[in-house]
């Protein structure tokens, strides 16, 4: 099997307008659920109310993520504004 594995890098992670596409993913799901929010009787006759439930938590899940992705951004422009400290791999002084 260890013949079959490639040999080169893995490309790096593309990173986009991942808050924005949280953002509006979640809006979809709230969207969603405040469509089906009038006809949940029709959705519970016929076997159907997890999709009305699914798209709340959809939501919830989704406001999660707006959270998350936010403090994620602001933690990588911290991390891009501030200068590098040099890192010691070792105990011992570094010579100049």
């Amino acid at each position: 099997m260890a013949k079959w594995t490639p040999k080169h890098e893995a490309p790096e992670p593309l990173e986009g307008p991942v808050v924005a596409t949280i953002t509006g993913g979640t809006i979809i799901w709230f969207v969603l659920f405040v469509v089906q929010l009038p006809f949940y009787g029709w959705f519970d006759d016929h076997g159907y109310a997890k999709w009305v439930w699914t798209c709340l938590a959809g939501a919830g899940l989704g406001l999660i993520g707006i959270w998350y992705v936010r403090r994620r951004d602001a933690a990588i422009k911290r991390a891009a504004a501030t200068p590098a400290e040099p890192r010691e791999t070792t105990g011992e002084p570094q010579s100049s």
